[in-house]
């Protein structure tokens, strides 16, 4: 019995055919598997940006040190960013303070209101997961006051909470807090006291870059003073989400008396120190 050809099986798919649809096949898998190589890839990309941010934000603190206690001195500190984005918050902290001596308590009108700087990443470019919380350094001591002299006036939180009012955004926030320094001269007891005070400057978003500007220092001196109080509070709370639990300090109140770390002896002499900041980013 003769074999049917199969040029003669009307069925039967001619080679041609079979390699289109084979070759057809093999584009998808490629475009698929590109897809996929792609996506990782920029997850990659963001979370390599993100830990760069963390670096930005440390070293951006480290200039406001120095900035701070200069009038006139401008520093510009540059980034590289293809997904998260920089933004300056006004007003999202305000620091009071209060000393006690023998004429009994006063409140210092110096103004401790200051802003924030945010480095902020889409949490559809990378996310951690909800109530992610690091301060940095890892070390670092989660008191807003800090009595060591190599301690900084500033702080990076990095975290991701969700949801707020200005979006789903994985940041890196560098937060003024306040240093404070103790002498000893002749008996009688010094306490320096130092807050940087970010204000908002003029953001043109022409570069990625900030510039900082020591724009004035402010300074209130008491003697006599057996006890100092020091309370931060959180002017944005209510309407962007900006208030305790977002900064995450161990206590909003610090008190220095006779029995406190450090120790604030009787007839103590107090110095508060506010150095203005204007930040300005993208103005290069």
């Amino acid at each position: 019995m003769r074999r049917q050809s199969l040029r003669q099986n009307e069925r039967a798919a001619s080679p041609a055919i079979s390699t289109v649809i084979l070759t057809a096949a093999g584009i998808v898998m490629i475009l698929v598997a590109m897809s996929y190589a792609n996506n990782i890839l920029n997850v990659k990309l963001a979370q390599n940006e993100f830990s760069m941010s963390k670096q930005f934000m440390q070293t951006t603190g480290q200039q406001i040190d120095d900035i701070a206690w200069t009038v006139g001195r401008t520093q510009t500190v540059t980034y590289s960013s293809k997904f998260g984005n920089l933004k300056f918050q006004e007003v999202a902290l305000n620091y009071t303070f209060r000393v006690h001596s023998s004429a009994g308590w006063e409140n210092l009108t110096l103004s401790g209101q200051t802003g924030i700087i945010l480095y902020n990443m889409p949490t559809g470019s990378y996310s951690m997961n909800n109530k992610y919380f690091e301060r940095l350094p890892t070390n670092a001591n989660s008191s807003f006051l800090l009595s060591s002299s190599s301690s900084p006036i500033s702080q990076v939180v990095c975290e991701q909470k969700l949801p707020m009012k200005d979006g789903s955004y994985l940041r890196a926030v560098l937060v003024p807090t306040m240093r404070v320094l103790t002498s000893t001269v002749t008996s009688t007891s010094y306490f320096k006291f130092y807050l940087p005070d970010l204000e908002n400057g003029t953001n043109l978003y022409r570069s990625q870059s900030i510039t900082l500007t020591g724009d004035g220092i402010s300074k209130a001196t008491r003697s006599g003073v057996d006890q100092v109080i020091i309370s931060v509070s959180f002017p944005k709370a209510a309407s962007l989400g900006f208030d305790s639990s977002f900064f995450n300090f161990n206590s909003t109140t610090v008190t220095l008396n006779n029995t406190s770390t450090p120790r604030l002896p009787s007839n103590s002499i107090i110095e508060f120190y506010v150095g203005k900041v204007i930040v300005a980013i993208g103005q290069v």
